[in-house]
């Protein structure tokens, strides 16, 4: 007999409620907010530890970057929930925002991502971020620092602490590895290639390198499974009910990681979508927290 929850009428249902629990959290205003760039969208939002630590003591710091397929219409303050929900855990947290595609991209939507901004900007973010977490967030401990991201956010987190194996005429490449504890990405479109096949985010991927006729080109400087090994420790957190990002694509990952020599970590959370890695009254966020802090402490 078939499992009713399988069914696409139900998994649809599921994830649409997961969804609408994860986005139902009212916005939460970090502690302060410092530019990186001049563009409007070059900003990082901090928020103070709390909590685990002790009064005055060191915390890690926890770098959040947000997804929604690279599109305008999601920015950071969805996540800001998630990012106040790890600051009560103990952690410093800086929440990057970047130049995702313009309004009125077409009509299918929004455009996702802009090249090279989007990229552009997560390098300038990560490269402005000791100094300004140093002055920001007192407390942060950033030679102690886990970089973390959900959906397309997962994708630049991977790719972000990929850029020392970025191609050699990349502007993006880094003399070497970022100073990182490790990664831990959440539901991330980590392969490009089978999040073309399965059609991820209305073929997102594809549009954030400037569609078919830029895609091969361009794939080199932006597919985390091309740009493997890191030698940076990585987790990824999958739910297996995942419709948004199918749990294919971290396996892909996953397994170009292993054909590269390096082992990456696949945590994968029954009867859990896409949303609940984000949604702070979710079990699954719990699980990310654990995560991070099996790196980060």
């Amino acid at each position: 007999m078939p499992d009713a929850a399988a069914e696409p009428g139900n998994a649809a249902a599921r994830a649409e409620a997961e969804e609408k629990s994860a986005l139902s959290h009212p916005a939460v205003d970090p502690d302060s907010t410092a530019a990186y760039g001049d563009h409007p969208d070059q900003v990082i939002d901090f928020y103070a530890p709390r909590g685990a630590g002790g009064p005055g003591g060191p915390a890690p710091l926890v770098v959040v970057l947000h997804g929604g397929a690279w599109r305008a219409p999601y920015d950071r303050r969805h996540v800001s929930p998630f990012a106040a929900f790890l600051a009560r855990r103990g952690f410093a947290v800086a929440s990057v925002e970047y130049r995702r595609g313009a309004e009125g991209g077409g009509a299918d939507g929004p455009r996702a991502g802009r090249w090279p901004d989007t990229f552009d900007d997560v390098a300038a973010a990560l490269d402005a971020l000791p100094a300004l977490a140093r002055e920001r967030l007192p407390r942060a401990d950033v030679r102690r620092t886990v970089l973390t991201g959900h959906s397309a956010g997962g994708h630049l987190a991977l790719w972000a602490a990929a850029r020392h194996v970025l191609p050699a005429d990349a502007p993006w490449r880094t003399d070497g590895p970022a100073p990182l504890r490790g990664v831990v990405a959440l539901a991330p479109i980590a392969d490009f290639e089978v999040a073309g096949k399965l059609e991820v985010c209305g073929g997102a991927a594809r549009e954030l390198l400037g569609g078919e006729a830029l895609f091969a080109e361009r794939r080199p400087y932006a597919d985390p499974s091309l740009l493997l090994p890191t030698g940076i420790a990585t987790t990824l957190v999958q739910g297996r009910t995942d419709v948004d990002v199918p749990q294919a694509v971290a396996e892909a990952y996953a397994e170009a990681a292993a054909k590269a020599g390096e082992m990456v970590g696949v945590t994968l959370l029954e009867d859990v979508g896409h949303f609940p890695l984000i949604d702070p009254a979710a079990d699954a966020c719990a699980v990310v927290a654990e995560e991070i802090a099996q790196l980060a402490w």
